[in-house]
């Protein structure tokens, strides 16, 4: 959160010195609050518009879509579940039926 508002604290500063330098340019017209607010809270809207929700969608929606509906993520569980169960087989071929039952009783397939 610190980060987030020196950054936008720094972006608001840096806004106005170069808001006063292009009003100076344009033959000295008048530095007007109301007109930096509104230039400065649209370039700040756009930034945020253009990098936080791509990287919202990214790490969100990607994440949600690969756990939810991604047929990837079911066959690379149910490959680690087969590789689980040999294992569990070679070290104790005796019990292996009876340990993978009480397993699945734990935890029943979806």
């Amino acid at each position: 959160m610190g980060f987030f508002l020196l950054s936008l604290i720094g972006h608001w500063t840096f806004a106005w010195f170069s808001y006063v330098q292009d009003q100076k340019e344009h033959n000295n017209q008048s530095i007007e609050i109301s007109d930096y607010f509104n230039k400065t809270f649209r370039d700040t809207l756009e930034n945020w518009q253009s990098e936080f929700l791509q990287l919202a969608w990214q790490v969100g929606g990607l994440a949600f879509l690969w756990a939810v509906a991604s047929p990837q993520s079911k066959s690379e569980s149910n490959r680690l579940e087969e590789k689980i169960d040999l294992i569990i087989k070679k070290m104790e071929p005796h019990k292996a039926d009876q340990l993978l039952k009480e397993l699945e009783k734990q935890y029943p397939k979806k």
